[in-house]
């Protein structure tokens, strides 16, 4: 008898697309079988499609934002087959310091999901259950957007944010807008800076009450917290200078190199330091409650959409301009 197969999306080199046949991953014990749904672009798939990923192993299987439907039930009675979930991408240990004290999104030996092993771009995958999350209601593109905003919620969950405070966001991509709409849904005054007009304006659709400016044309002004989120060493050892006097500030991207901070600065303005990686599962679960409840307009972050056979060729034009894509979207067809 012949095993059941599944379409793909491959990764086979850098700069390298192919939609290919494959057979279905075998079956695990504690693990239940996802017909996926939707699928995230991020923009750690444009960097595994561009050579810019460091110590992954092609090919590949991209994908880490996803969403599908259980293909039977979970052990716990929690998912129900058929059932809309959202994919946690962390795979962990459970058994470092980081996993015992509950913070398993920074585990010593985390292997996610699309980038250390083949992820979701394809029809079917085999997740561990206690790393799914029913979706309720949502759409099977909004559950598949939850990771990437769980990001940036997850920075504001640490940064202590509250009400009545102002927060900057320096760097308008997806993280930084999911980074600002959880900070304004906090109550916090966003501002958002950017150097890309485009992407500003699909910031401020996306956060009607934030203001927006230009890194060239930015005020004189002091926030709460400040939230890097370029990916720029640049922008990340001039944050401080936009901080406020025993503010915090929070590093929700990272980069090869030096943060260079003067220490007379930093320490007069009692600055509080934060690194942010990755999500925790009340992230997530904070996430699809505020789309629940109609805080998150998923229709204007998904702006693009494919098909596992038109990614081919569409993944390589977005990664090309993505100044209009805030989230671009793979469904793929039950």
């Amino acid at each position: 008898m012949t095993a059941p197969e599944m379409k793909a999306l491959l990764c086979d080199e850098p700069g390298k697309l192919t939609c290919v046949t494959r057979l279905r991953p075998e079956d695990k014990p504690g693990h239940l079988r996802i017909r996926i749904e939707a699928i995230g672009i991020c923009g750690t798939d444009y960097h595994i499609f561009g050579g810019n990923q460091p110590f992954l192993q092609y090919p590949r299987v991209m994908g880490h934002e996803l969403s599908g439907r259980a293909m039977a039930d979970s052990a716990d009675g929690r998912i129900r087959e058929g059932d809309l979930v959202v994919v946690n991408p962390y795979l962990t240990c459970g058994e470092c310091r980081a996993c015992q004290i509950g913070k398993p999104n920074c585990c010593s030996n985390i292997a996610v999901l699309g980038v250390h092993t083949d992820g979701g771009m394809c029809e079917v995958i085999v997740v561990p259950e206690g790393n799914l999350y029913p979706a309720g209601d949502l759409s099977p593109q909004a559950a598949a957007m939850v990771e990437f905003l769980a990001i940036g919620a997850h920075g504001v969950r640490r940064s202590g944010l509250g009400a009545g405070t102002t927060a900057l966001i320096v760097g308008a991509g997806p993280i930084g807008v999911g980074a600002g709409l959880f900070a304004h849904i906090a109550g916090a005054e966003v501002t958002l800076r950017d150097t890309s007009p485009d992407r500003l304006a699909l910031a401020q659709a996306i956060i009607p009450s934030a203001k927006v400016e230009l890194v060239s044309e930015m005020a004189d002004t002091v926030y709460d917290t400040v939230f890097d989120a370029t990916g720029n060493i640049g922008a990340m050892n001039a944050g401080l200078n936009y901080l406020a006097h025993g503010g915090n500030y929070v590093l929700l991207s990272v980069v090869k190199g030096d943060l260079n901070f003067a220490d007379p600065e930093f320490h007069k303005r009692e600055t509080t330091l934060f690194a942010s990686r990755n999500a925790l599962k009340v992230d997530f679960e904070h996430v699809m409650d505020c789309m629940a409840r109609g805080l998150v307009p998923v229709d204007k972050i998904g702006t693009h959409r494919t098909t596992i056979e038109g990614a081919v060729e569409d993944l390589p034009k977005w990664a090309q301009d993505r100044g209009t894509v805030v989230k671009a979207l793979i469904e793929v067809a039950a």
